[in-house]
């Protein structure tokens, strides 16, 4: 199922919702300019908008937090249902990465500034915002070749740089034996 299957066959497409000539128009032009006969693109049009006048703030509120989450939500949604009856269409599931991957960072960054409104547009939301992992290298056996002789290096120096220092602090210490030795 759709996440655009709960509206209404009979609402009218966004252009001509709100137009108060659609009063007196016929039954057969209304069911032209419903949804019944729309596209998918302008049915969602319709979803985004409910979805935004959920969240907004003002009625001129159309850059917050809150609103693009959404706005990216209904894209991401759609973009998903297509890749279940589509699943070789790499370019929408670019797309789709790149739109969850930008709803990622923006929720980073909405979770380090204000963490009540983050909590409240992923309730919203419906979503449940997981941190990105830290970066892992991926192991080879050629990288692991280098890191242990790298490692093997490291130990060696290590142990020639201690010799060296017991040398020193051997000679600092029968310098100082000598320096007490003349004071007394």
């Amino acid at each position: 199922p759709s996440h655009l299957d709960d509206l209404p066959p009979t609402m009218l497409k966004k252009d001509y919702a709100n137009l108060p000539i659609m009063n007196s128009v016929d039954d057969v032009v209304k069911r032209l300019l419903s949804l019944e006969m729309a596209s998918q693109r302008e049915k969602l049009k319709v979803k985004t908008q409910q979805l935004v006048e959920k969240v907004r703030r003002s009625p001129h509120d159309n850059g917050s937090f809150e609103v693009q989450g959404k706005l990216k939500k209904g894209r991401i949604r759609t973009l998903e249902e297509h890749l279940q009856r589509h699943p070789k269409d790499k370019r929408n599931r670019r797309f789709m990465l790149m739109g969850l991957d930008r709803r990622r960072k923006m929720l980073g960054y909405l979770r380090r500034v204000n963490y009540s409104t983050f909590e409240n547009t992923c309730k919203e939301l419906g979503i449940q915002y997981s941190p990105p992992q830290p970066y892992t290298r991926r192991l080879t056996k050629r990288w692991m070749v280098k890191k242990a002789l790298c490692i093997k290096v490291f130990q060696e120096k290590q142990k020639l740089q201690a010799a060296e220092r017991l040398k020193k602090r051997r000679e600092w210490q029968a310098r100082a034996r000598a320096a007490r030795e003349q004071q007394e």
